[in-house]
């Protein structure tokens, strides 16, 4: 292949992807939103598999400071990529409190997670967090005053109940108690995303995932040093992934959180279940069991309506937009 065909090759695809980007800026800022979150939900799942993998052979506590510590120098490295002086104007946060507040509150949540983590299946994992989507939906409510149509609470509802039917029968099996640990991170992951909707506000998302890996490696290091171990060549290299993979998870998420509302969002992140269910069969031979396979389809089906209905809405507000523009011309 010629230097010619290989410069041709990335113009092509240059093109390819500025079109694609152009499109996607022209949806409905829910939509766009919806899409963030998807992203974010896959990058998630794949980071989930890859730090269950290192909680086998590595203190759980050591890896959550890893995953953090790397990605906190993945972003340093991403935000001085254009200078000193601009790295240090991007990099300067509106409130410093604010941020370690945030930090803290998702520490605790990654606490308890990482403790259960080693202990349950993947999609048993995924499922328990989707409890988060309940009281983040409360919490934007009654903090942000979003407007809750029904659909949003209904779709919840239903996803919620598809994830009754995955978590309930293993509640009174030996990992219970495990099961139990995990359901109590998810009011704490939504007490640090309803914080991530306020700092969207006054920080870009690259400062706020930035403070986020800076406060959770400062916090999560104390724990991290009570069992350390060096890790092998290759556990560092799946060390690096996580931070990585983590980084542009929580970019991702950051950026749904900017453009939409928090509760119109919240229903596509049961579609986790199905890629954790996945990546857990293919990696850890955790094979789905029937409630597992019943609570997904129900959690699949909530999550397509509630995608239709936001378009369907997106859709009439528009054209009652462009009516209003018109009419206002015409007078």
């Amino acid at each position: 292949m010629t230097p010619d065909t290989t410069a041709a090759g990335r113009g092509t695809l240059l093109r390819r992807f500025c079109a694609l980007k152009l499109k996607a800026g022209r949806l409905d800022a829910t939509l766009q939103g919806i899409l963030w979150t998807l992203a974010a939900g896959m990058l998630f799942a794949v980071l989930n598999a890859s730090l269950r993998k290192l909680t086998l052979a590595i203190d759980p506590y050591q890896v959550q400071f890893l995953r953090y510590f790397v990605g906190m120098w993945i972003m340093l490295a991403l935000v001085f990529r254009s200078g000193l002086a601009q790295g240090l104007a991007t990099c300067c946060p509106h409130s410093v409190m604010g941020h370690f507040t945030r930090g803290a509150a998702h520490t605790m949540g990654l606490i308890l997670w990482f403790t259960a983590l080693p202990k349950i299946a993947l999609a048993d994992m995924t499922a328990i967090g989707f409890t988060g989507p309940i009281f983040i939906m409360l919490g934007a409510y009654l903090f942000f005053k979003e407007s809750m149509h029904w659909e949003r609470w209904m779709a919840s509802l239903i996803g919620f109940a598809g994830v009754l039917v995955v978590v309930g029968p293993k509640l009174t099996a030996a990992g219970g108690y495990y099961n139990l640990i995990m359901l109590a991170s998810a009011p704490m992951f939504a007490a640090s995303f309803l914080l991530t909707k306020a700092l969207t506000r006054v920080d870009t998302p690259q400062n706020i995932v930035l403070w986020q890996s800076i406060s959770v490696s400062i916090l999560s290091l104390p724990m991290a040093l009570l069992h350390w171990t060096h890790p092998t060549a290759a556990q560092w290299s799946v060390v690096v992934l996580t931070g990585f993979l983590g980084s542009l998870g929580h970019y991702c998420l950051t950026r749904s959180f900017q453009i939409a509302d928090i509760s119109a969002t919240q229903s596509v992140k049961f579609l986790d279940l199905v890629w954790s269910a996945a990546i857990g069969w293919v990696l850890f031979s955790d094979s789905p069991s029937q409630s597992t396979i019943l609570g997904g389809t129900i959690i699949c089906a909530s999550t397509i309506w509630i995608a239709r209905r936001e378009a369907n809405r997106a859709s009439v507000a528009s054209a009652a937009s462009r009516d209003a523009a018109r009419e206002s011309t015409s007078h």
